[in-house]
């Protein structure tokens, strides 16, 4: 007798249907499970058998052989059992076969043959949609996860006894309706930018980083808010649209890491790894390729805090995922691509001590050490981070004065209004979302300049030697402040604030004879406020 159910086996943050084909055959009562099943996946003959005998089915003495199929892609998790243990009891003519083609099943069994919630259920319900299929039956635990998904029917099962009465008509399962389509909603600010005192550059580089989605890296003196203000960063960033809540919950939940009450993750990530992190932790990686905390922070902010003090390695690892915003693990039998859309932001100190160029305070620090410290950071690494500021000490008179500081609301109502604009920009183009995302090949089409602001662009090009890449970027970070303040084209002190954020990435950009561009920013709020 031989059975078939289909179930899904997760190949990066997508699934790829599996068919479970159960034979039952005479010979001495034996269970086996092939094609390539790993781990948990090899373990579930046991549980299956167990779970099939205390849910009160009665299996003949027979030899069971369970394929999965393809068999040359790794079966791992008990997502398997609950498909398995129906296929069982199809080829032992127990119930019908039919009802089994119209849906795809996951699940992991108890021994009392209840149903208990698995990793990746979103990826499945994709996969039976995308497949033809009338639905899926999942934990009833992870149902409204799959409910997300459009055109699907859901059916959460809890005991191995709800599955069958559903599948043979005694007890027919009412499907649970679709939770998704929006991500609206009040926003819970905890972490507000009117907690910050001072430091009016810092929140203005931090509010141009949001309404571009640049990357950022801000160096000063420890306790000048530099951890403080990424915190606050993700309180002003837009609302993730439905789609990228869709990519960011796939991630998370191959993992497991959704929360009880979470079907959909409605807030963008925010991923702070300690500088003790490895590459394979950063990147993704493992005998399972699993994701790391670049995936983790897809459509989110990735915070690497003392940016020196993480392995150089490591961050060199950085680089190519930064410009593709997708990360690709090769392994012997397989090749997995994990999204990485994510803005960089990072902190560091001026050398070792922290107080190099502080003035009112002494560095203990040699020269010598001062440079080794900054070469821990490579130019090709550099050269892909937008905006640089320079921090100071906060003075006395912020932290005494009374709080007058511009709310994260603030922010945020500017920087969704600059992110509209980039929205009908790009309507067109699915995948591109911000200005920090746009083709190099749309360069010129967009960023329209005036002569003014294209001579200032030609002018840092040719006196500091900046690469393409760093041309490219220039012009992109020009086009988010006129974004922010309104122009219909890029103007000169768009250009030459641009410009200002990109001149601090140069060797000795730490010394006092680059304190001018550190100014740039006050100086372009001053102008914004006296053109009204």
């Amino acid at each position: 007798m031989l059975a078939r159910v289909r179930s899904g086996a997760l190949m990066g943050i997508d699934a790829v249907v599996v068919e479970c084909e159960v034979d039952m055959a005479l010979g001495l009562p034996y269970f086996n499970v092939v094609g390539l099943p790993e781990g948990a996946a090899r373990e579930s003959k046991v549980r299956v058998v167990s779970a099939l005998k205390n849910a009160g089915f009665d299996l003949p003495q027979k030899r069971i052989t369970v394929n999965l199929a393809p068999a040359d892609i790794r079966k791992e998790g008990a997502a398997f059992e609950l498909p398995i243990a129906l296929g069982v009891l199809a080829a032992a003519r127990l119930m019908e076969e039919e009802p089994l083609e119209r849906y795809l099943f996951g699940g992991e069994l108890s021994l009392d043959g209840s149903i208990k919630p698995i990793k990746g259920v979103l990826p499945l319900a994709v996969a039976a949609r995308n497949g033809g299929f009338q639905g899926v039956m999942v934990p009833a635990a992870n149902a409204a996860e799959a409910a997300l998904v459009e055109g699907l029917q859901v059916l959460p099962v809890a005991h191995l006894r709800e599955a069958v009465g559903h599948l043979t008509g005694k007890a027919p399962l009412t499907p649970l309706t679709r939770t998704g389509g929006s991500t609206s909603g009040p926003r819970v600010v905890t972490a507000d930018m009117a907690d910050v005192r001072g430091q009016p550059e810092l929140k203005l580089a931090l509010e141009l980083a949001a309404a571009g989605g640049h990357n950022i890296l801000m160096a000063g003196p420890p306790g000048s808010g530099k951890t403080m203000l990424a915190r606050r960063l993700p309180g002003i960033l837009p609302e993730m649209t439905f789609d990228e809540a869709l990519e960011v919950t796939k991630v998370y939940s191959i993992l497991g890491l959704l929360g009880d009450e979470q079907a959909l993750m409605r807030e963008r990530p925010f991923r702070a790894p300690h500088h003790t992190l490895s590459d394979a932790g950063l990147v993704g990686g493992g005998p399972t390729a699993r994701p790391g905390e670049l995936s983790l922070a897809h459509h989110g902010v990735l915070f690497l805090d003392e940016l020196p003090e993480f392995r150089k390695n490591v961050l060199e690892v950085l680089r190519q995922p930064l410009e593709e915003g997708a990360i690709h693990l090769a392994r012997a039998t397989q090749h997995i691509t994990y999204p990485c859309r994510v803005m960089l932001v990072a902190a560091m100190n001026p050398c070792p001590c922290g107080y190099f160029n502080v003035p009112g305070r002494k560095c203990e620090c040699q020269e010598h050490r001062v440079f080794a410290y900054h070469e821990r950071i490579s130019g090709p690494l550099l050269d892909r981070i937008d905006i640089t500021v320079q921090t100071r000490p906060v003075e006395y008179h912020h932290l005494a004065a009374r709080n007058q500081e511009l709310p994260s609301h603030y922010y945020r109502q500017r920087v969704e209004a600059a992110r509209e604009r980039q929205r009908a920009r790009f309507h067109e183009m699915p995948g591109v979302h911000c200005n920090a995302q746009m083709p190099s090949h749309l360069l010129r089409r967009y960023c329209v300049m005036s002569p003014k602001a294209e001579e200032a662009l030609r002018d840092a090009v040719t006196h500091f030697g900046l690469s393409a890449r760093a041309h490219d970027r220039i012009l992109k970070l020009a086009l988010t402040r006129a974004d922010l303040e309104g122009h219909g084209r890029i103007e000169a002190v768009d250009m030459q604030l641009a410009v200002d954020c990109r001149m601090l990435d140069r060797r000795g950009w730490l010394h006092a004879n680059t304190r001018g561009a550190v100014d740039a920013l006050p100086r372009a709020s001053a102008v914004r406020r006296e053109n009204g």
